[in-house]
C-alpha cells in the first residue's frame, strides 16, 4: 500500500498546522498505522522559518501528550503541490493563497482540514496566536475532530487499512 502524504497548511506554522501534524501523528501513532503516512506542516508565508512552534502551542498539545518541540517551521513550495496528496489548509485565506500558488492539475488536493469535522459547522481553524491560553485548546479540540475524521475518511476510501 502506498504511504499517504498530508500536508497541512498556516500561515506562519508556528500555531495551528503544527498542532496539527502532531496530533494526526499521536493518532495514527495509537492505532499503528504510521508506516502507512508521511506528515508535514507549512505555512504560507515565511516570517517564522526554522522556529519551533509557539510556545503556547507546545504547551497545550504537551497537555494532551502531544510533543510539538521537534517540530521546525517551513514555508510551502511549489513541489508540495506534486508531492503531497492531501494539502490541507486551516482557514479560508490560506486555501485562497494555496489555490493560487497551486498548478491547475494538483488543485484537487487543496482541501479544508475542518471539512473533515463537518459537525463543528464550520470551516475555518481560528489562529490562536494572539489570543489566550482558551484559543489553543480550542484549536485542539477541532483539530483531534478532523484528524479522526480525516484519518476515518482514509480508512473508509480503502487509502489506509482500518486500525490494527
Amino acid at each position: 500500500m502506498e504511504k499517504v502524504k498530508v500536508l497541512f497548511v498556516c500561515m506562519g506554522n508556528i500555531c495551528r498546522s503544527p498542532t496539527a501534524e502532531g496530533v494526526f501523528l499521536k493518532l495514527i501513532q495509537e492505532r499503528r498505522l504510521d508506516e502507512y503516512f508521511t506528515v508535514d506542516s507549512a505555512g504560507t508565508h515565511a516570517y517564522h522559518v526554522g522556529d519551533a512552534p509557539d510556545l503556547r502551542a507546545q504547551s497545550a498539545a504537551r497537555d494532551r501528550g502531544v510533543e510539538l518541540s521537534s517540530l521546525r517551521a517551513r514555508k510551502v513550495v511549489l513541489g508540495d503541490f506534486e508531492d503531497f496528496d492531501f494539502v490541507l489548509a486551516m482557514d479560508d485565506d490560506n486555501f485562497s493563497l494555496l489555490a493560487k500558488a497551486c498548478p491547475e492539475q494538483f488543485k484537487d488536493k487543496i482541501k479544508y482540514f475542518l471539512d473533515y469535522a463537518p459537525h463543528l459547522k464550520e470551516r475555518e481553524v481560528p489562529d490562536p496566536y494572539y489570543g489566550g491560553k482558551y484559543g489553543f485548546e480550542r484549536v485542539l479540540d477541532m483539530v483531534e475532530d478532523a484528524s479522526a475524521g480525516f484519518l476515518l475518511a482514509l480508512q473508509q476510501a480503502g487509502r489506509v487499512p482500518a486500525s490494527e
